[in-house]
């Protein structure tokens, strides 16, 4: 009998190889010091971490009305913004092989219903975000992307991620409550300066059995002070009686079904030319700088911190193996979020959360595609986890991606100033891009000084002076308009 092309074995593949192998070698797990079991529990983790996005973003869509008067439906971008991120957190799985999740950016988002929509039409508004995809695609493919990170000194690499490091702790302890608006003040401990209510208690009890777990080197530490933290809120949240308002976003309810059919009503409602004619070429130009800035240097800042914390950078140059294709695939993924009309996707710095619980290669970012796949279905138990629950994760993922902070020359004015803006003001103005750009500038702005202007090279020199239009764009409107 002949022998067909498809029955013979792949030369570098030893006959009979089981599909465990395969999986093993398709994403480095052994190479990388990690298991299947660690890979699969690190993409819970991020999931779990990153899952109120499933509730938050429809939130923030479905409350804005575009020029017409028209909102998006809360079930049909809930599902939409599940979908979305199933669909790039594989990809970025299976292509990058990078522990890293995408899902609507909070910061895009936020620019979409505030800034752009009141303007045009959701599918329009949805085509500006399918054409900032495109441009980051554009600039990751030619090389742009990733010779700008080349470029960035390897101390400040460190610094974006002990600035990440403390963002995603602000986020955690704000999300817990434990951290508001005070007055005053910027911000206070608890309720006018005291800590009150169960769903603190929910958070405190995750977070200490979590750094209690993880000080003994427990596997799973993570995940089981997120469970715990849900399991606690939810025997409370019953036994006691609390009004849902007080856990914020997701009271940790029984949901009354677990299943539910998935509305794709909203695929494909996008107009890709329609915002180019329905403003002026002042205008179409700031939405577009504004999504394209903000996507490219989030992800980026994101993805350096993260693959440091995960130990996949040169020890020398502090560049991740792989890191043109993660860019690549992070670019189209906000492209299809305008398709999906779910918002831009984004890699989340919660991926971290997972890298925290040993995740080390693409196979947990499969992992917690599946589940956004799966919450398709299952969005009342997307309800089910409080983010006094998850809080914890985000606050000693935060404080261990702060240890970084070691590798960077504090004696060394020219980085050392810098490096303190970025890690300063990322969590201050929830903002990677505004926290790489302060260090940027100021990097530029010593050098000149101190008469080395060469020193910093094009890249950066061309970085610099993007930055300085992106903090003064209000100004540049104004002066054209």
């Amino acid at each position: 009998m002949a022998t067909t092309e498809t029955d013979r074995q792949a030369p570098d593949e030893p006959r009979g190889e089981s599909p465990r192998g395969l999986v093993d070698r398709w994403f480095s797990i052994t190479e990388r010091g990690s298991t299947v079991a660690t890979e699969v529990r690190g993409g819970l983790t991020t999931f779990m971490a990153m899952a109120y996005i499933v509730i938050l973003n429809p939130l923030i869509l479905s409350g804005a009305t575009d020029v017409n008067g028209e909102q998006l439906s809360v079930v049909g971008v809930t599902t939409m913004t599940a979908f979305s991120a199933c669909i790039a957190t594989l990809a970025m799985g299976v292509i990058g092989r990078v522990p890293l999740a995408l899902a609507a950016a909070l910061t895009v988002n936020a620019v979409l219903a505030y800034q752009i929509v009141p303007h045009v039409t959701w599918p329009q508004a949805m085509g500006l975000v399918v054409l900032e995809g495109l441009l980051i695609v554009i600039l990751a493919v030619s090389g742009a992307r990733t010779a700008i990170m080349r470029a960035i000194p390897k101390d400040l690499k460190h610094a974006i991620g002990v600035g990440l490091g403390l963002f995603i702790a602000f986020i955690g302890l704000v999300n817990a409550g434990f951290v508001t608006p005070g007055e005053g003040k910027p911000v206070d401990l608890g309720d006018g300066g005291v800590l009150t209510g169960w769903p603190i208690v929910v958070f405190a009890v995750g977070f200490l059995v979590m750094i209690a777990l993880w000080s003994r080197r427990t596997p799973g530490s993570v995940l089981i002070g997120i469970v715990t933290a849900t399991v606690l809120a939810m025997v409370l949240h019953s036994a006691v009686g609390l009004d849902d308002g007080e856990w914020g976003l997701v009271a940790p309810n029984l949901p009354d079904k677990i299943v539910s059919l998935p509305d794709f009503s909203l695929f494909g409602q996008v107009d890709i030319f329609g915002a180019i004619t329905a403003v002026g070429p002042l205008t179409l130009f700031v939405f577009l700088f504004t999504l394209v800035l903000s996507g490219f240097f989030d992800a980026m800042g994101t993805i350096i911190a993260v693959g440091q914390e995960a130990k996949l950078t040169d020890e020398k140059t502090g560049q991740m193996r792989g890191v043109g294709t993660a860019l690549t695939v992070d670019g189209f993924a906000a492209a299809f979020g305008g398709v999906t009309s779910s918002s831009a996707n984004t890699v989340f710095v919660e991926s971290a959360a997972g890298v925290g619980d040993g995740a080390r290669t693409g196979l947990a970012s499969v992992t917690s595609g599946a589940m956004f796949g799966v919450t398709m279905f299952l969005v009342p138990l997307a309800a089910v986890v409080p983010q006094q629950a998850a809080a914890p994760a985000l606050v000693l993922v935060g404080g261990l991606m702060a240890m970084q902070a070691r590798h960077i020359d504090w004696q060394d004015t020219e980085i050392a100033i810098p490096a303190f803006l970025i890690m300063a003001i990322t969590p201050f103005t929830y903002s990677v891009t505004a926290g790489v750009g302060a260090g940027v500038i100021s990097y530029i702005v010593i050098k000149v000084v101190r008469g080395k202007w060469r020193e910093p090279g094009l890249i950066i020199w061309i970085t610099g002076l993007v930055f300085l239009a992106y903090f003064g764009i209000d100004a540049i409107e104004k002066l054209f308009a």
